[in-house]
């Protein structure tokens, strides 16, 4: 949707439809698939909106070191975000293999090591106006 409206020259009416208004917004899984430049621009914009106005949760099963990936590869756009999400942020780091595939790997049907990650399987925080 954004990246619709920002062709279309219409990303603030966009951003007031679906960011501003609410009170908490919730963004699930960062990293599950790498942004383009223009959608990463865009991501960055969101959080850049929210920053010390609204209530965020994130969650994603990538370190923050790596999160750059995610974002275009360009680590200052990331380093920029990150500064703001993690600024207020309760950041909650998770590690363990996943609730998803614990009873499968118990009926054997899955190998423990696919179930979990090197790290930890989830990075979440939460970051409100102070």
């Amino acid at each position: 949707i954004l990246t619709t409206a920002h062709r279309q020259n219409q990303l603030g009416d966009a951003l007031k439809r679906f960011v501003n208004p609410y009170r908490l917004l919730i963004i699930d899984d960062i990293g599950y698939l790498p942004m383009s430049r223009e959608q990463a621009n865009l991501f960055f914009q969101i959080i850049a909106k929210r920053y010390e106005r609204g209530s965020l949760i994130v969650t994603s099963n990538l370190p923050f070191g790596q999160w750059d990936q995610t974002f275009a590869d360009d680590a200052t756009l990331t380093a920029a975000m990150l500064d703001r999400l993690l600024h207020h942020a309760h950041v909650v780091a998770i590690q363990g293999e996943s609730y998803r595939l614990r009873d499968k790997r118990r009926a054997g049907l899955v190998t423990k090591r696919s179930t979990t990650t090197k790290e930890s399987a989830a990075n979440g925080m939460r970051s409100a106006p102070q």
